[in-house]
C-alpha cells in the first residue's frame, strides 16, 4: 500500500518511469519503497464503435496521507507521465478506511 494502477500508458513507459516514481513517493510517503504496487492495466478503449487511444488515468489507492501528501504525490505522478511526451494525465485518489481494509483476515484498525 499504495497500490497505483495506470492506465492509457503502455508497459514500457510504465518500466520506464518505474524506479524514479517509487523512489521520489517513497520519499513524499516516507515510507519504504516495497510498500508501493505499480500496475499497468492495459485495456481497449473504445468511442462509437471504434477503438481509440486510452486517456492516461492514475488510481492511488491508499491510507489517507494528508491533502499536502496527496498534492505533492498527484504531482510527483503527473511530472513523470508528463516527462514522457504525454500532454495530459488526470490522478485520482481512492482512500481506505483501517477497520475496512483485511491482510489475511486480520483489520488494519
Amino acid at each position: 500500500m499504495p497500490r497505483i494502477t495506470i492506465r492509457g500508458l503502455s508497459v514500457e513507459q510504465v518500466c520506464q518511469i518505474s524506479t524514479r516514481v517509487v523512489d521520489q513517493l517513497a520519499e513524499i510517503c516516507e515510507c519504504e519503497r516495497d510498500y508501493f504496487t505499480l500496475e499497468c492495466v492495459q485495456h481497449a478503449a473504445i468511442f462509437d464503435g471504434q477503438i481509440v487511444p486510452a486517456y492516461p488515468f492514475i488510481e492511488v489507492a491508499w491510507f489517507e496521507r494528508g491533502e499536502e501528501v496527496r498534492e505533492q504525490v498527484a504531482k510527483a505522478l503527473t511530472n513523470h507521465v508528463l516527462g514522457l511526451g504525454i500532454p495530459e494525465v488526470e490522478v485520482a485518489f481512492t482512500t481506505y478506511a483501517q477497520d475496512a481494509y483485511f491482510n489475511n483476515g486480520i483489520s488494519f484498525k
